[in-house]
C-alpha cells in the first residue's frame, strides 16, 4: 500500500494534511500534492510505503558487517550507512484468525521439499509449538535495540551450516550433494508422511 498525501486540511495550516492509502502499482505511481505538506515531503522517484506489521520471531542470517567510519558519515543521508540485520522470519503453523498451515504443505515443507521454508520447533514458547522458517522473506531490519527483541538462543556450528547450505539452495536452485542437508533431505523423503 501506499500513503498518498492530498494536500493540507486548510492552506494556512502545516500540522494536518488529509492522505489517501491505495494499492502500491509501479506502473502507475502517485502524483505529489498540489499544496505541500510539510510532514509528508515528496521526493521524484520515491514513494511512502504503508504496510502491516508483526511482531513475531526470527533467525537472524548477517549482523550487516562492520561499522562504517564516522568520517565516511558525515554530510551522508542516515539510510546509506545505518546498521542493518538480514534476517528470516519465523510463521506458526497452527491455524489462527487469519488461516494457518495446511497439513499436507507442512508435511512436504517438513520433508525439505521447498528451498524457501524450513521447517522447526522454536525453544521461546507461544501459542504454536511448530513455525515455518521463510527464506523467501529474508529482509534488513534495523540493528537497533528498539527494532528487535534477542533471545539466549543461537544456533550450533552445525546448524549453520545447514543454514548456509539452505541459503545456497534458495539462490542458486542447487543442493550441494555433498552436504548435510542433502542428506537430511533424502532421508525425510524416504521416510514419507511426517
Amino acid at each position: 500500500m501506499v500513503l498518498i498525501p492530498q494536500g493540507r486540511s486548510s492552506p494556512t495550516i502545516h500540522e494536518t494534511a488529509q492522505y489517501s492509502v491505495e494499492p502500491l502499482r509501479a506502473s502507475n505511481p502517485p502524483r505529489p500534492p498540489r499544496l505541500p505538506v510539510a510532514g509528508l515531503p515528496t521526493y521524484p522517484g520515491e514513494v511512502r510505503a504503508v504496510y502491516r506489521a508483526k511482531r513475531r520471531p526470527v533467525l537472524v542470517l548477517s549482523t550487516g558487517g562492520p561499522s562504517v567510519d564516522r568520517e565516511l558519515r558525515v554530510g551522508a543521508a542516515r539510510w546509506q550507512t545505518n546498521p542493518t540485520l538480514l534476517v528470516a522470519p519465523f510463521f506458526g503453523v497452527d491455524p489462527g484468525p487469519r488461516g494457518g498451515w495446511r497439513p499436507e504443505f507442512v508435511g512436504r515443507i517438513r520433508r525439505c521439499e521447498y528451498p524457501q521454508y524450513a521447517w522447526d520447533e522454536l525453544p521461546i514458547g507461544g501459542s504454536t509449538n511448530s513455525s515455518i522458517l521463510n527464506f523467501g522473506q529474508i529482509q534488513a531490519i534495523g540493528n537497533h535495540p528498539n527494532c528487535y527483541e534477542l533471545t539466549s538462543y543461537c544456533l550450533s556450528e552445525e546448524a549453520l551450516t545447514i543454514v548456509d547450505e539452505w541459503i545456497g539452495w534458495l539462490t542458486t536452485g542447487k543442493l550441494d550433494p555433498n552436504g548435510i542437508l542433502h542428506e537430511i533431505r533424502k532421508g525425510l523423503i524416504e521416510l514419507g508422511d511426517l
